[in-house]
């Protein structure tokens, strides 16, 4: 794989290759309109209303995306998330191409395809609109190209690279770690050649050009995102765990049974001379990993490292099922990908019914946030109309928020207002407001801010779930304790 005389890759699958992908994209789009809005989608939605260059939790992209989305087909939750089954079919080919780039021929080229396409993370990304979908193509793009540029020694994909990598920091923060760990990995084992190339440094450039609105924005409100992540490192996120888990929980991104596969792709470059220039991708990962753990990253943060592993992976996996005992293997590998992709679509995606999904919500906390948001905002209503005229609907967080501005105009209810993330540059209400109605906030928290609050009702859903907003408090109150302009800056909270 030397510049001076690249080695030919094998012809592309096309066929099979494209039709796991349609298949992933069709079984996604078909569950698309499964239980309900996520919390983060209510958010993107209400977002997209307030386009900014920047948020304190992300970029503008995937708030762009609802904006446009919701504009063709507004409420529509499959138009919606259309475009998250396209990305998660995009990763899903992106892998399949990742395996051709590296050497792999039709067979693994299939497994790494077949692998991605059950992936539990892959189709739980891919059923809601977020921002992590982007995230898993974007990364999958980035390593094809690194691995082109290394293959062919043509460095001018690299600003293709940069490119990709400038379009993903608009979306979220998290390519810069990528950019980084590969830094490191060049240095470490190489190709140290791909730091001279003048490509490499217009690539980064590019990226930073590309993401330098949201810097801006960024500095001009004193760098909230950093207080996001340092919250979230502290476990102020619902999908937050102990950085303890991360490593454990790798094994569950794409299947527990199919976990050799990207084993084999983290060893199979330092066991294969032909491989041997691909090492900078799993140190790259173990970087990762490492950095993740110390400074309390989620779990799915390494989620993007797994298209190039399974290309990687699928080499070994393919001579694997080659060998003497081909037959046997072969349907042992058909068996574990069958049965990843029911336990992943059962996890990930509505198959169940919803009354019927707790243990599924016990395994996936996301598909608990898709349940209950027009009954909480027909309770919120209901307070509303009984605090009388000018009321201010105050939220704990902004998945309540988006739930009463989303639901709340069949209701006849006013927009509402809350101190999380993005919501609390939308506002504060009129200081001449009237009552207020309080969603999911602490008792501690309506004693410090508010007067003469009273509890109405417990937070339900017709389900039964429990999930984040389960047994929460809605309460009406005289007034805040303060004028709301003077109490704004207060009630603000990123996590």
């Amino acid at each position: 794989m030397s510049s001076a005389a690249p080695l030919e890759p094998p012809p592309v699958a096309w066929r099979p290759l494209l039709a796991i992908s349609a298949a992933v994209a069709v079984i996604l789009v078909a569950a698309a309109s499964g239980y309900g809005y996520h919390r983060d989608e209510l958010y993107f939605l209400e977002a997209g209303h307030h386009l900014r260059f920047g948020y304190p939790d992300q970029g503008p992209l995937t708030p762009l995306l609802a904006r446009v989305m919701s504009g063709i087909a507004p409420g529509s939750l499959t138009v919606l998330r259309l475009p998250s089954a396209l990305m998660a079919a995009g990763t899903v080919l992106i892998t399949g191409l990742l395996a051709r780039e590296v050497g792999g021929a039709r067979t693994a080229q299939l497994i790494a395809t077949l692998c991605c396409a059950v992936a539990s993370a892959v189709l739980a990304v891919g059923h809601l609109l977020s921002t992590t979908t982007f995230d898993l193509l974007d990364w999958g793009v980035i390593c094809l190209l690194v691995a082109r540029a290394i293959r062919t020694g043509s460095r001018a994909v690299l600003l293709g690279a940069g490119l990709a990598a400038g379009l993903g920091l608009l979306n979220k923060p998290l390519p810069a770690f990528l950019l980084l760990a590969l830094g490191l990995a060049v240095l470490a084992v190489g190709p140290r050649e791909l730091l001279r190339s003048r490509w490499l440094w217009l690539g980064l450039l590019l990226a930073a050009a590309v993401w330098s609105p949201w810097l801006v924005w960024q500095a001009q409100h004193h760098w909230p995102q950093l207080k996001v992540s340092s919250n979230i490192a502290k476990g102020g996120s619902a999908s937050s765990q102990s950085r303890w888990v991360l490593l454990p929980f790798q094994f569950l991104l794409v299947s527990p049974v199919l976990f050799p596969v990207w084993a084999a792709g983290l060893i199979a470059p330092f066991r294969s001379h032909r491989l041997r220039r691909l090492r900078l991708f799993p140190v790259s990962w173990l970087i990762l990993l490492a950095i993740f753990t110390i400074t309390g990253g989620k779990p799915y943060y390494l989620a993007g490292m797994f298209p190039v592993l399974l290309a990687l992976g699928a080499i070994p996996t393919a001579r694997w099922l080659s060998g003497a005992a081909g037959r046997t293997r072969l349907r042992v590998f058909g068996a574990a990908v069958i049965l990843s992709g029911v336990v992943s679509a059962t996890i990930a995606l509505p198959v169940l019914p919803a009354k019927h999904a707790g243990i599924v919500v016990a395994m996936n906390s996301d598909i608990g946030e898709t349940i209950g948001w027009p009954g909480l905002a027909g309770q919120v209503a209901a307070a509303y109309h009984s605090a009388g005229p000018r009321a201010v609907i105050f939220t704990r967080n902004y998945g309540e928020a988006g739930a009463v501005d989303r639901y709340g105009p069949t209701h006849g209810l006013p927009q509402a207002f809350s101190g999380h993330n993005g919501f609390w540059y939308w506002g504060p209400p009129r200081d001449a407001s009237g009552k207020v109605v309080l969603v999911g906030l602490p008792r501690g928290v309506e004693e410090a801010y508010f007067r003469g609050c009273r509890a109405v009702s417990t937070i339900s859903n017709s389900a039964g779930v429990d999930n984040e907003e389960a047994g929460r408090t809605i309460a009406i109150c005289a007034g805040p304790s303060r004028p709301w302009s003077r109490l704004w800056p207060r009630l603000r909270h990123f996590n």
